[in-house]
C-alpha cells in the first residue's frame, strides 16, 4: 500500500496495535505453558491470556519487537517504509520521520528488521545456472565513523589499498540465478533471466571457504558460472557443474556475466547514496541482506509490507 492507504487503515497506536494483534491470531498462538492455542486478549496490559491454564503472553513475545519499549506504529511504519522504498532509509532520517528524539532505537530497530529479512533469505537454496563473482564494499571501524550517521558528508577518514587486499574493503560472495532466456532479449537488455539473489560477507576468499558457504546457499544440482579466480577451483566438489569464463575485455565479460555485475553494482550505488559508505564493518551483512530481500521479491508489490510483517512477528530478536 502507499502512505496514503497506509494512515487511513493505521492512523493511530491503537489501530496499529489491533492489526498486530489480528495477525498474530491469524497466524495461531500457543501457550508456553500448556501448549493450548486458544487465547482471549487483554487490552488493559496488550497480552494474550490461555483459555486453558490462564498464564499470559505479551503481545510482543516471540516476535521481533520483544523488550522494545518503542511504539507499535513505529514498527508498523518503519516496515512500510523500508519495503515501499526500492532503496531504503539511513537511520536518521527514519528518526526524522518518526520524529522520535533519540537516534539509537531507531537504528537498532532498523537493524532487527533488517535480521528479519536475513533470517527469511536463508530458508532458501539457490538453483540451476548460477553467476558467482566477488564485490568489495567500503566499511569503516568504529573508531572511524559512527554507523549509518549520513551527515558526515561521506567523509573518508582514511584511504587505503582498494580491491582484493584492502583492509577497508569487506569481502563479499555474490551469487545470482541466472537462465540463458529462451526469447530474443530487448534492446539494452542482458539475454539472461535473473532469479534469485544471495550475498555473503565473508572472512576470507579461499576455496575452502567459498565451498563451505556454498553448501549452505546452493543446491548440489546448481551448476556455477565463474571467472578464473583461484577461489573457485575447488567448486566441483560441492555443486554438479562449474563452467570458468575468463574474458579479461570489460565489455564482454559484462555480457557473460551480466547480472552479478549489475546487483553489485546497484547495491554498491544504495549503500553510496543512502549512507555514503559510512557502514560499520560488523553491519555490512545487514544492508546486503535488505538489498537482497527486496531484489528477491521485487514483483511481489503491495504484498511485500505484509509479507515482512508475518515474518516478523514469527522471528524472535535475540
Amino acid at each position: 500500500m502507499n502512505l496514503r492507504k497506509f494512515f487511513e487503515k493505521y492512523p493511530d497506536e491503537a489501530s496499529c496495535i489491533e492489526g498486530f494483534k489480528k495477525k498474530r491470531l491469524e497466524m495461531g498462538i500457543v501457550c508456553k505453558k500448556c501448549q493450548h492455542t486458544e487465547h482471549s486478549f487483554r487490552k488493559t496490559d496488550l497480552k494474550f491470556q490461555c483459555k486453558k491454564c490462564g498464564s499470559r503472553i505479551s503481545l510482543r513475545s516471540g516476535t521481533v519487537m520483544e523488550n522494545s519499549n518503542l511504539p507499535f506504529q513505529y514498527w508498523m511504519l518503519c516496515i512500510e517504509l523500508m519495503t515501499l522504498s526500492k532503496k531504503s532509509f539511513s537511520a536518521l532520517e527514519m528518526q526524522r520521520i518518526l520524529g522520535h528524539k533519540r537516534y539509537e532505537p531507531i537504528w537498532l530497530m532498523m537493524h532487527k528488521i533488517r535480521r528479519v529479512m536475513s533470517k527469511r533469505d536463508e530458508k532458501y537454496k539457490l538453483e540451476g545456472c548460477i553467476e558467482f563473482d566477488e564485490g568489495f564494499f567500503e566499511r569503516v571501524d568504529n573508531k572511524d565513523v559512527i554507523d549509518d550517521k549520513d551527515d558526515n558528508n561521506g567523509d573518508n577518514p582514511k584511504q587505503g589499498k582498494r580491491g582484493r587486499g584492502s583492509e577497508r574493503q569487506a569481502k563479499v560472495l555474490v551469487m545470482v540465478e541466472s537462465e540463458p532466456s529462451i526469447s530474443a532479449p530487448k534492446k539494452g537488455k542482458p539475454n539472461r533471466k535473473v532469479g534469485y539473489l544471495k550475498m555473503v560477507v565473508m572472512e576470507d576468499l579461499k576455496s575452502e571457504t567459498i565451498n563451505k558457504e556454498v553448501q549452505k546457499s546452493v543446491e548440489k544440482t546448481a551448476s556455477v558460472l565463474s571467472d578464473g579466480y583461484t577461489g573457485y577451483s575447488k567448486l566441483k566438489e560441492v555443486i554438479a557443474k562449474h563452467q570458468v569464463v575468463v574474458e579479461p575485455d570489460k565489455k564482454k565479460s559484462a555480457k557473460v556475466f551480466p547480472w552479478v555485475n549489475r546487483t553489485i553494482s546497484n547495491a554498491k550505488k544504495v549503500i553510496l547514496g543512502i549512507h555514503h559508505n559510512c557502514i560499520n564493518q560488523q553491519y555490512v551483512q545487514n544492508y546486503l541482506d535488505e538489498f537482497c530481500y527486496k531484489f528477491n521479491r521485487r514483483y511481489f508489490g503491495d504484498r511485500l509490507s505484509q509479507r515482512l510483517m508475518i515474518a516478523a512477528l514469527e522471528t524472535t530478536w535475540y
